[in-house]
């Protein structure tokens, strides 16, 4: 009897543990795979930031300002610009996918070198073409551009200059980094 009750035991064991039958189904609504091919982003210099030739007072400090706009100049307080070096805006001129958003970075440099003399850039920044935001990183600013009909875009840079009583003459200078990319 004992051996009656293990055997059905073990067959209950065995037909309590056996697999149900799988219900197969398929999904409804026509499922696809998809995605987006885009041509290459190209990002290209074609002006240079310059704030062109200055004269520096010997009583009173001042900035120069290029507009990224348009890349006029204005000056304050004791600098004095040199009409026929007025300098301009950066621009930079972009082509990719048409439609496409991309987001455009600045990494600005908070001074510009001359040997061992310096000039403070108190601010850089693009066009007003879209809106800027500061990315929480000092000098870090971004953009975005949406790629015309031709499959191109374009982004401005201008920036504010200090200028210290007697400053001390030469040619100044930073690198700055501008970045393009998808979104």
């Amino acid at each position: 009897m004992r051996f009656t009750l293990y055997l059905a035991a073990a067959a209950a064991t065995l037909v309590a543990a056996s697999p149900a039958a799988a219900q197969l189904v398929t999904a409804t609504g026509n499922p696809t795979a998809k995605g987006v091919v885009v041509l290459p982003l190209t990002l290209t210099k074609t002006s240079d930031l310059d704030f062109g030739t200055v004269i520096a007072s010997t009583t009173a400090s001042g900035t120069v300002a290029i507009n990224a706009d348009d890349g006029s100049r204005a000056v304050t307080g004791g600098v004095l610009g040199v009409p026929n070096y007025p300098g301009g805006r950066a621009v930079f001129q972009g082509a990719g996918t048409i439609g496409q958003q991309v987001l455009v970075t600045l990494q600005a440099p908070s001074v510009l070198v001359s040997g061992s003399n310096s000039i403070t850039v108190n601010s850089m920044y693009f066009d007003s073409s879209a809106a800027s935001s500061v990315n929480g990183v000092t000098g870090y600013l971004e953009t975005t551009r949406t790629i015309n009909g031709t499959g191109a875009f374009d982004v401005g840079v201008g920036g504010n200059f200090q200028i210290a009583v007697n400053q001390a003459n030469g040619v100044y200078s930073a690198p700055f980094v501008v970045t393009a990319e998808y979104q």
